[in-house]
């Protein structure tokens, strides 16, 4: 089994997404139906006809995007085939997108999953004060000089590395004063760029603890099961299929470093050639081909990427 099924987290929702494969796959319509009865919402109408900044919301994309990584791993199932225990080895997803990937192998419903993300999105936007928080990608730094950038740029605030995502790139998020200073801190000791994102809130620092709690009471409340394949976790860069694992793993990232990079070099180096990203976007096939040199990296989010992809296994 040489093959990974990844999934993209916040930042790669668009207007339309999913709306194709709904229309082509009655087993992808019934996901985006589930979704909204979870949520007593039509967000699928909000995912397929906008308006953006509705989308963009962090409590509508991250049940959103879950919504379209699994129903195109529901298509694969029902047209091509697709045995997550016999075809894959590892499933996993960037920050929010571990949600996706767990409901696709079965860890959680696509009902449980849609509310907590729901849950998580909420907690996670009310944990800091609009404005008091920020992030920032530092391009053309690895993340043991980003890690120092933090420290000395914090000055009894937060500054923390949120995602190291690989090809030189990670991100930094905490208090809005800290982050600024990181920037300035990394003009000067030669990093390439430095840029602030257009983000509502810190994510994956240590002022998301009250988001943290939030999820921590909600996964308590949840049924879990054992997913069909590991999850290669964010926070711990391994393989997890406990259940209570997993729950104390998705409480811990919240506040921790999403280890992207690192979570392609072992599935890599466990014998993944072929790693599809399924979902919205091309973000992570991206990141992941400046990983893992040797390996393919796909997208599949519509009902021609599905026909690439049948096509493609034969």
């Amino acid at each position: 089994m040489s093959m990974a099924l990844i999934c993209p987290g916040q930042g790669s929702q668009s207007v339309g997404m999913g709306k194709a494969l709904a229309a082509a796959f009655p087993v992808a319509a019934s996901v985006f139906r589930e979704v909204d009865e979870a949520l007593s919402q039509n967000l699928s109408a909000i995912m397929w006809n906008g308006p953006a900044d509705a989308l963009t919301l962090t409590a509508n994309t991250q049940p959103a995007l879950m919504a379209v990584s699994v129903a195109v791993v529901r298509v694969l199932q029902a047209e091509a085939g697709l045995d997550l225990g016999r075809d894959v080895a590892f499933v996993a997803g960037h920050s929010l997108g571990e949600y996706s990937a767990l409901a696709a192998a079965g860890t959680f419903s696509v009902a449980d999953a849609a509310r907590l993300l729901r849950i998580r999105g909420d907690a996670m936007q009310k944990a800091v004060p609009a404005g008091e928080g920020a992030m920032a990608a530092l391009i053309g730094v690895e993340l043991d000089a980003a890690r120092a950038i933090a420290a000395d740029a914090a000055q009894g605030e937060v500054c923390q590395a949120a995602n190291d995502n690989g090809g030189g790139q990670v991100v930094l998020s905490g208090s809005k004063a800290a982050v600024e200073r990181a920037m300035a801190i990394a003009a000067e000791r030669g990093v390439r760029r430095a840029v602030l994102l257009p983000v509502s809130a810190p994510f994956h620092c240590a002022l998301m603890q009250p988001a943290a709690e939030a999820m921590r009471a909600a996964l308590a409340t949840v049924t879990m099961h054992a997913p069909a394949v590991p999850v290669m976790a964010n926070v711990g860069a391994a393989p997890l299929n406990d259940p209570a694992a997993i729950r104390n793993s998705l409480v811990a990232q919240v506040i921790g470093t999403v280890r992207w990079r690192e979570c392609v070099e072992a599935m890599a180096s466990a014998g993944v050639t072929q790693f599809w990203e399924v979902g919205s976007g091309k973000v992570l096939s991206g990141l992941g081909k400046r990983i893992a040199a040797g390996a393919t990296f796909s997208a599949i989010g519509g009902p021609d990427e599905i026909a690439a992809y049948v096509a493609a296994r034969g």
